[in-house]
């Protein structure tokens, strides 16, 4: 398998996963703001035809990286992710309940977004 190259598109809420220069996976998050500042994933798809080469595990394993450098937690909402946060304690710590709250009323309120 190529090298899986990962880019934040900040703007709109996907951090993508390319190989051999096409997308073939993606997580969309948000930017939660209040009660404090925090990345939300609430989707991760991979393409069928990628599935099982470790494209989601690179994706969350970056949210996490990108998280850590802006000194933020994560407020996992997918599934996938939250499932692979609790297998990497060590790189994935876990947010407060009143975070994971505040998120999900985030969501709700605003599915344009995602």
């Amino acid at each position: 398998m190529s090298d899986i190259e990962i880019r934040d598109d900040r703007a709109r809420g996907r951090l993508e996963a390319y190989v051999d220069g096409d997308v073939v996976g993606h997580i969309v998050y948000l930017e939660l703001g209040s009660p404090r500042r925090a990345l939300v994933p609430v989707h991760t798809i991979v393409d069928p035809a990628h599935e099982g080469q470790g494209i989601a595990g690179s994706l969350a394993r970056e949210l996490y990286a990108i998280a850590r450098r802006e000194g933020v937690p994560v407020a996992p909402l997918c599934p996938y992710v939250t499932k692979w946060a609790e297998r990497h304690r060590d790189e994935a710590p876990a947010a407060t309940p009143e975070l994971i709250q505040a998120a999900k009323r985030f969501a709700t309120a605003h599915p344009e977004r995602w």
